[in-house]
């Protein structure tokens, strides 16, 4: 049960006329649909989730209008389906996180990209990059250069990003050249609106099939002889073709401004925190009018330049506003003007910081050092009292404070599965001694936070135990490998358990098998447990559903000897097995499989069943845990052990002593952990379990009254 996009699914269904209200990345989906593809495919992962998870839940209407929609087992694959688009007069889209997805399908993208295509082909990146990013701080840009692949940054604008996504295919087509629409968090996530059209229907699609298969061309293979013939195209034909189309089109935004000896060169998506860093300085209003020209990049590769040197041309100083590093924009941009003996003064890096997100603090601080030189008014005195009057309030708050704030990371949601692995691994290393831990993407990963802080190296999604084969042969103890269930179909099975049983190597790999890839939305993979087995669970309330055996068939199937699996939330079991894996005789892959449904799935389903009982009037029973506060002894073992949001401290009610005691909040979901945690670390026995009862049967209320009755009566006595 994924989250639903009921709501959304129906805007992509509004005709010309009709204005949608949304999201970029949903303007980004509907505009997709106007532009005739006829395919799309990808891998989720933020901040571009929504356009996969929208279409695969639209598929009713996908097939209505002939689209062919895949969700892709990785980005290698989603990249691979733009072959279509190499014979056939297809226009193809897909989606991925970048950079890290990217890196996955640049073999693909290399491929693809040098006999180049016939049809549009549309790759839509999430640049996850900035305070908000969950991967590392490197940028897409380096492979639209290395590939030869154009590179769209729409100014985060509805009506902008909706046109340039048809622009994208379109300038596809007319360069032979895949092109990338890459879009950051801020983008996908701005909301406005903007007048749609028509959807329009491909003309081969699944609803209208090709009869033949186009004739072979080994011109359109990626393979020498020809690669270097290819190599020629590129630079003699697509790349003019492309700056061609750019400038007929208009795909750059020139902004004038009354100050024409100096100009802004920005990427697109960057344009809106410029616009607001230029009001601070009194060069720019609330509607974007400014003061200095401004030339806005939509498509930052390739570059035209011609109309690069006619922007800067007669301008004393041009700032080249560009997020990240390397500079390639203001290297680019640099080598041109020379070349063409432009003697215009270029600034970027030298203002504005080499790595980070560019906000709209970062952006004030570089433009007021270049208004300082080249337009020295009062305009940028008001910058300095609004910089430092934010330094002065940071450092009004920081002394208001007792002590610095402590650090919030993220982490596991309550109830969890995987939290109660973390506490079985914390006690099995407490006997054994320390173990090295590859650690992987995923949930899991916020096992590297406290309370746990466990895991040596992330190298990649589902790449764990590959990443510890350099250290497995130098350690006395085995070393343990973690990675999910989305990670394993993702890339963990060959690139890990393969090559691990391949080369005989005595591992430990350690499959939290919860039945989604849930960090990037809970989506579905083969061991997402069936309807038919979530259904029935709904009778029992179960704790664990139990998912499908896809994942032991498939390491039976290659050979694995050694495999368990346990329930997450038996603690003391999770705790033998991890040890016996460590320590076992046996010499070869060892596999635990830590099986416990994703608590926000299970609570999505649950919740609206229980409430349609109560609804309904019948009986419903509650798992309530607490902490009995007089004989909790303010170790806090328990919450070293666990790191559960809702259990946390209260004031000791005692006058007489002076330390908090442990207590659970509400929102608990009555998983079981800290009184499975306080078992299996024999922990004080302060945790108590109880059943509140909704709806209860006239014999139950009986009981309870009598049991009241007598405690009173003992009370008085």
């Amino acid at each position: 049960m994924e989250v639903s996009f009921g709501k959304e699914i129906e805007s992509l269904r509004l005709g010309a006329g009709d204005t949608f209200h949304g999201e970029g990345i949903l303007a980004i989906t509907k505009a997709l649909l106007q532009s005739g593809v006829a395919y799309i495919g990808g891998y989720q992962g933020a901040p571009v989730s929504h356009l996969l998870d929208v279409m695969v839940q639209a598929k009713g209407y996908m097939d209505e209008l002939g689209v062919h929609v895949e969700a892709c087992s990785n980005e290698a694959s989603a990249a691979a389906m733009l072959g279509a688009s190499i014979h056939y007069p297809l226009r193809g889209a897909v989606t991925w996180k970048s950079i890290v997805g990217t890196n996955v399908a640049s073999d693909a993208l290399s491929n693809l990209s040098s006999p180049g295509v016939m049809g549009g082909a549309l790759i839509v990146v999430g640049e996850d990059y900035g305070e908000g990013a969950s991967v590392i701080q490197e940028r897409t840009h380096a492979y639209a250069l290395k590939s030869t692949m154009c590179l769209l940054d729409p100014r985060p604008d509805l009506a902008v990003m909706a046109r340039m996504v048809e622009e994208g295919f379109r300038l596809s087509e007319t360069s032979n050249m895949p092109a990338i629409l890459e879009l950051r968090i801020r983008a996908c996530h701005v909301r406005g609106s903007f007048q749609t059209k028509d959807n329009v229907k491909p003309l081969v699609s699944t609803r209208n099939l090709m009869d033949n298969p186009s004739g072979f061309d080994y011109m359109k293979l990626a393979h020498p002889p020809v690669t270097f013939r290819q190599e020629k195209l590129k630079t003699e034909r697509r790349i003019p073709a492309a700056r061609k189309y750019i400038l007929e089109q208009k795909l750059n935004e020139l902004f004038d401004g009354p100050q024409k000896d100096l100009g802004i060169i920005v990427q697109g998506g960057l344009y809106n925190a410029l616009i607001r860093s230029l009001q601070q300085l009194g060069l720019a209003d609330a509607f974007g009018e400014t003061e200095i020209p401004i030339l806005c990049l939509n498509v930052t590769y390739p570059l035209v330049p011609e109309q690069v040197a006619e922007f800067c041309v007669g301008k004393r100083a041009v700032l080249v506003v560009e997020e990240g590093q390397p500079e390639y924009i203001e290297q680019e941009i640099a080598t041109l003007l020379r070349r063409r003996d432009i003697q215009t003064r270029l600034h970027g890096k030298d203002l504005l910081p080499s790595g980070g997100e560019y906000s709209v603090e970062v952006l004030a601080n570089g433009l007021l050092h270049f208004a300082t030189s080249y337009l020295p008014t009062p305009a940028t005195d008001a910058a300095r009292r609004w910089l430092t009057g934010n330094t002065d309030r940071r450092q009004a708050a920081a002394a208001a404070l007792d002590a610095p704030l402590p650090a919030r990371p993220p982490g596991f949601c309550i109830g969890c599965p995987e939290r109660p692995v973390f506490s079985a691994l914390k006690l099995a290393q407490q006997e054994i001694g320390n173990v090295h831990i590859a650690a992987d993407i995923g949930c899991h990963a916020f096992g590297t936070f406290e309370p746990f802080s466990m895991g040596h190296s992330i190298l990649g999604y589902g790449m764990s135990l590959a990443s510890r084969a350099g250290v497995s042969p130098m350690m006395q103890k085995r070393t343990l490998a973690i990675m999910g269930d989305g990670g394993f179909w993702h890339n963990g099975l060959l690139t890990g358990v393969q090559s691990a049983l391949f080369n005989g190597d005595d591992a430990v790999l350690l499959i939290f098998k919860n039945g989604y890839t849930s960090a990037t939305g809970t989506q579905e993979i083969l061991s997402t447990p069936s309807e038919a087995t979530k259904d029935a669970a709904h009778d029992k309330a179960a704790s664990v559903v139990h998912t499908n055996q896809t994942i032991e068939s498939a390491l039976k199937g290659l050979g694995v000897q050694w495999m368990r699996t346990v329930n997450t939330y038996e603690v003391e079991q999770m705790r033998g097995t991890l040890t016996d894996a460590l320590t076992s005789d046996f010499n070869g892959l060892k596999v635990i499989i830590a099986e416990g449904e994703c608590q926000l799935e299970r609570q999505r389903r649950i919740k609206p069943w229980i409430q349609g009982l109560l609804k309904k009037g019948k009986r419903v029973v509650r798992v309530k845990y607490g902490v009995d506060e007089d004989v909790c002894n303010g170790d806090h073992a328990c919450i070293r052990l666990s790191g559960c949001p809702t259990l946390t401290l209260k004031d000791n009610p005692d006058p007489l002593k002076v330390d908090p005691v442990a207590t659970v909040i509400d929102g608990c979901v009555g998983c079981g952990l800290c009184g499975a945690n306080a078992h299996a670390a024999t922990l004080c026995p302060s945790f108590y379990r109880a059943e509140v009862v909704q709806n209860p049967r006239w014999h139950e209320r009986l009981v309870n009254s009598l049991r009241g009755a007598v405690v009173r009566a003992l009370q008085t006595a």
